[in-house]
Parts: structure tokens; C-alpha cells; sequence
């Protein structure tokens, strides 16, 4: 049986997941925390899941916490998947020209800050200014990962950049503030702007009641809200690393059919967003 919110789709995308292989590439210095032995996924583990759920592409997040600025693992992936996934690196700030044209050669379309761990690359300062002007020279978004209200102090510096916006796991609310805390306020008013897009991924993370995630649907409401479908995407977060408690991937993609309960709009959501924003194609060949 295909999965609720995928039935009757040739394609959808999953639009955010992080792939590992410690056998032949250990975890980095540059690693922001590191994990237990049975939570990383390699990308043959990740293709089995996408197969039984019917996803055909993927956007592959490149892992802060275990591989940090060392992108080797996720690009060797993109180039075995034959248009199937692209990705988004981390990079640190003194890159080289060069070495950020290979990423973009090798299915890089944007770059990731994750605003509350200090190991990643800082947006402030002139190093984070400069990198955000060099990904914006290539076409590439930002994405932005926070958690509660840090993206309040951020957004100046985001804005000034002119570079285009893609949110991680729908700002990672804090439930116990309510849809009114000032860093939910601010990513609202942030996508009513027009110049964002949201991923309604992650809801596992900030949901207090767990499965089937009901509690996560005022804030996937306020947000579709003020994104508009056409700027929303939808995201696993597969493997699910540092989870308090079971996550399953059918129930993460079977909120998708309360959330957007018209079929044309979760095609939106699955694949002409995605698809526009990340640059997949209709004739991208699934690898094996």
C-alpha cells in the first residue's frame, strides 16, 4: 500500500536527511556532537527507506554533528545517486573558490548554518557575511537550523545578505511558549516576507505528546499559513539521530495528509517545490 500523502505521485522528494558510512568515513574533528553506534544510516539503508515509501529524490543535509565541514561522504552520494538527491553542505569560512565550485559541480545548491551549536561556521561576523555573499554569487540558498528564539538576533544579517532562505524542521518551536514566543513571531512574519521557504520537517523533535505528532499541528498550520503552500517542502530527518524517543518514518510523511488534505497541494509540497527550489528533474534517473 503506498503511504499516506504519496499515493497517486510519480515522484516526491524528501527534502531533508543526513547519510553516513563511519566504516570508510569516521566521524570528522570539526563534528559538533557525536553519536550513539546505532543511530547513523549509509545511503544504501536510506535508498531501502525511501523505496518503501515511495519517495524517488532526496535533499541530503550535510551532518553537523559527526562530519562537520567534511562533505566527502555526501558528495560521493550525490554522484552515485544519478540525479536522485542534491545536497547541502556545511563549509568553513576560509574555502577556497575552487573548492565551493567542486560542491556546486558535485550537486551542492546551498549551504547550512545551524544557529545554536557553536561548532558550526558562525553567520556573524565578516566570515559569515562572506560566505553568504559567495553561496548567494552561486545561486545557492541558505539553510538556517535554530532552535526557540535565536533566529531573532539573526535575521538582520540574513536579510541584509539578499541570499534566498530555507528553514529547518519548522524553527523548532518551544511548545511550552506557545505559537506567541517571539522567535515563532519573527520566522512568521519572516515567511509572510516571501523570500523563504519552510521545512515542515523535524516534528518529532519539538513535539511533546510524540506519534502521531498532533500537537505539532497548530504550528504546521501558522507556518503553511504564512509561507503559502508554495513555499513549504516536507522533510524526514532521516536517521532520526538523537531522538528521546522512537521516530518512524510513515508517521512523520503521514502528517502531510492532515496538514494538506487536497492532493494537489501535497504534490505541491512533495515535488513542484522542492523540485523548483532544489533543482530536481522529471528525468533525473533513480540509481539502485
Amino acid at each position: 500500500m503506498t503511504p499516506a500523502g504519496v499515493a497517486d505521485l510519480a515522484r516526491a522528494v524528501d527534502s531533508h536527511a543526513h547519510v553516513y558510512d563511519v566504516a570508510r568515513y569516521p566521524f570528522h574533528p570539526s563534528s559538533a556532537f557525536q553519536l550513539l553506534p546505532n543511530e547513523p544510516g549509509n545511503a544504501a539503508a536510506y535508498r531501502a527507506v525511501l523505496d518503501a515509501h515511495g519517495i524517488t529524490h532526496a535533499l541530503l543535509v550535510q551532518p553537523l554533528g559527526g562530519y562537520g565541514v567534511d562533505n566527502r561522504y555526501l558528495l560521493e552520494t550525490i554522484a552515485a545517486s544519478g540525479g536522485r538527491f542534491r545536497g547541502v553542505a556545511v563549509v568553513p569560512h576560509e574555502i577556497g573558490d575552487a573548492e565551493l565550485d567542486a560542491l556546486g559541480a558535485g550537486g551542492v545548491v546551498g549551504v547550512r548554518f545551524n544557529l545554536n551549536h557553536a561548532a558550526s561556521p558562525l553567520l556573524e561576523g565578516p566570515g559569515g557575511s562572506r560566505t553568504l555573499a559567495r553561496a548567494r554569487e552561486r545561486r545557492w540558498f541558505a539553510q538556517i537550523h535554530f532552535e526557540g528564539d535565536r533566529i531573532v538576533t539573526a535575521l538582520p544579517i540574513l536579510e541584509r545578505s539578499g541570499i534566498d532562505l530555507v528553514i529547518d524542521h519548522c524553527g523548532r518551536p518551544e511548545m511550552a511558549h506557545g505559537l506567541g514566543a517571539p522567535g515563532f513571531r519573527a520566522l512568521l512574519a519572516l515567511g509572510r516576507g516571501g523570500r523563504a521557504a519552510i521545512k515542515l520537517s523535524g516534528v518529532f523533535r519539538f513535539s511533546r505528546a510524540g506519534s502521531p505528532y498532533l500537537d505539532a499541528d497548530p504550528y504546521a498550520q501558522a507556518l503553511i499559513e504564512a509561507f503559502t503552500v508554495d513555499r513549504c517542502v516536507w522533510g524526514s530527518d532521516w536517521p532520526f539521530v538523537r531522538a528521546t524517543a522512537r521516530v518512524d518514518y510513515g508517521p512523520l510523511l503521514a502528517c502531510l495528509a492532515r496538514w494538506f488534505p487536497d492532493p494537489g497541494d501535497r504534490r505541491r509540497v512533495l515535488w513542484d517545490n522542492p523540485a523548483r527550489l532544489f533543482g530536481f528533474a522529471a528525468s533525473d534517473r533513480r540509481s539502485a
